[in-house]
């Protein structure tokens, strides 16, 4: 099998025209999927030809005109590092934090977070243009300016952490980027401030008794990853262990340790609003926010040599397995009005979510609550509507929509999400919901077997996306709504292509950034079926009878704009 490589003059495939370590000036235009500045040069190869030849260079930001050395050159493009920067982008604002280089986490926190927003909008329009075919006039109409964090530090309710041993002491942080080499750093600025007092209690314990970390290579050692979960509104704080065995030495020692560690107060709001470059401050409570607290220490056996992070077997040492957070649903104003800032008023009381470690939960609560009041406003409920929520984790959008809709049926394969989200209706009052344990793309094309019907289906997949039968099965179904919300815009792109050409038109295209200083992106997206019964009648008298021609049966009120 050939690939279609660049061929010079005498059908041979041409030389790379540059080699490792040359120095090449660019300006960077873009950011790639893995953070990489795109820069774009012209050369010349060693037969004479010259071609566009792009760059990928680390550490780079849009704007930047930089000094990049080649440190994988092919005979297209070719990935390097920042030598120098020659001219500083007007948007490169400093780092923060001291590892942002050679930690792979945060791509963008060299970047002005008004650029940051720009460059996600932009991100979302890019792929349904190249992927899902829209034309950039669908995509001036459909596509709004992504919706800015409140919080652009200190925002995540969960970390997962990896162990090694570092020239022979157990350390904490992060992978470099690309490699699964351990920057020891116990203070990110995206996760809470308690989460580095309990990671050093950790790697005191086990620096104390001597316990290894987890050896990918060799698959010996312990203590492979630290999970921990913070609930915003509650302060409540789960630590689990994830460990390559089923015990650990002195355990009793751990559990006094973490509870005697001091937490510190709850995580703030950054002062100097959207904008700021800059981390918050320990001490800037959060609105709604409680000081943070212990309330479970678990164990989660992993033996496996994967990748995978959890394994299926917890055991608590201590306290209990879930932490508690609440969500509070908001009235949107200025949804598809360009010339207005969305604005959310509370609404109905908060409802409360019990999360395990192994439940799927936003990570960014505050701008959970906007996204999912987002989706709720698009669903056009009013109190009547069948609604399917697709990998609905522990409920958080079945109950939001459960409020507003006549039932409610969520679809998750996690089984300890699915008994976490009929304990979360439970306690919340709400009797309309009900969840089913199994895969979206098994259990949708089941339940529309055997005659269930959908006004609306709200999808929130995984990076992957939808599966083909899952989409299928809601073409078959024909809801009058899709409410899809998404973590890649490439994926969404191609699903959006499938369910356009299965009759569905797109209204509304809503970025939200849930991830401030990462390349990732959330995505609503509102679908309406081409056949939908909503109906209008229109009076209108022609002056000839030529205007028959074009008229079609059944034509929604957008179409006879249109028409007219």
């Amino acid at each position: 099998m050939t690939g279609n490589k660049r061929k010079n003059r005498k059908g041979q495939p041409a030389a790379a025209p540059y080699k490792k370590n040359d120095l090449v000036t660019v300006r960077i235009r873009d950011i790639a999927e893995g953070g990489e500045g795109i820069g774009r040069v012209e050369s010349t190869d060693r037969n004479g030809q010259t071609a566009g030849y792009t760059l990928f260079v680390k550490d780079a930001v849009i704007g930047d005109i930089v000094q990049a050395q080649i440190t994988k050159p092919g005979r297209s493009y070719a990935y390097a590092r920042l030598y120098a920067i020659s001219e500083p982008s007007p948007h490169r604002v400093q780092a923060p934090c001291p590892v942002y280089r050679s930690c792979g986490g945060c791509q963008l926190q060299a970047l002005d977070y008004a650029r940051q927003l720009a460059y996600k909008t932009g991100k979302v329009r890019s792929d349904l243009q190249r992927i899902g075919g829209f034309s950039p006039e669908e995509l001036d109409r459909l596509v709004q300016p992504a919706l800015a964090a409140p919080a652009p530090f200190h925002y995540r309710n969960k970390a997962q952490v990896p162990v090694g041993m570092v020239n022979g002491c157990p350390a904490a942080g992060f992978y470099a980027g690309r490699t699964h080499s351990i920057i020891p750093h116990t203070t990110c600025l995206l996760e809470q401030p308690s989460c580095h007092a309990l990671l050093t209690t950790i790697l005191s314990w086990m620096g104390q008794n001597k316990i290894p970390a987890y050896d990918e290579e060799t698959g010996k050692g312990l203590v492979r990853h630290v999970l921990l979960r913070t609930g915003r509104s509650s302060g409540e704080i789960l630590v689990c262990l994830i460990i390559n065995g089923d015990h650990l030495p002195q355990e009793r020692q751990l559990v006094e340790m973490l509870r005697e560690t001091e937490l510190g107060s709850a995580a703030g709001a950054d002062a100097a609003g959207a904008g700021a470059a800059g981390p918050v401050s320990d001490g800037a409570a959060a609105s709604g926010s409680a000081a943070p607290h212990l309330v479970g220490i678990v164990l989660n056996t992993n033996t496996a040599r994967t990748n995978v992070i959890l394994g299926q077997q917890d055991r608590i040492l201590w306290g209990r397995d879930w932490i508690e957070d609440r969500l509070q649903l908001q009235e949107v104003t200025g949804l598809q009005d360009a010339q207005a800032s969305l604005a959310f008023t509370p609404a109905g009381a908060p409802i409360s979510f019990r999360i395990s470690p192994h439940a799927f939960y936003q990570v960014n609560a505050e701008q959970t609550e906007r996204l999912y009041s987002i989706a709720v406003s698009l669903a056009g409920l009013t109190g009547e509507e069948t609604v399917w929520d697709l990998y609905c984790g522990v409920g958080t959008i079945s109950l939001f929509m459960a409020q507003r809709a006549g039932r409610v049926c969520g679809v998750e394969i996690v089984p300890e999400a699915v008994e976490n989200a009929r304990q979360n209706a439970l306690r919340s009052g709400i009797s309309n919901a009900e969840f089913f344990v199994g895969k979206a793309e098994e259990v949708l094309p089941a339940q529309a077997a055997l005659g269930a019907r959908a006004d609306v289906i709200c999808i929130d997949p995984p990076r992957k996306g939808c599966d083909r039968r899952c989409l299928d099965t809601i073409l078959q179904m024909s809801p009058q709504r899709v409410v899809y919300i998404s973590c890649n815009p490439a994926t969404l792109a191609r699903d959006l292509k499938i369910l356009r050409e299965g009759g569905y038109r797109v209204e509304i295209v809503q970025p939200v950034d849930m991830f401030p200083q990462t390349v990732h992106v959330e995505t609503c997206v509102l679908l309406v079926h081409n056949m939908s019964t909503e109906k209008f009648t229109v009076e209108y008298t022609p002056k000839d009878s030529s205007y028959m021609e074009k008229l079609t049966p059944n034509a929604t009120y957008r179409e006879i704009q249109e028409w007219m």
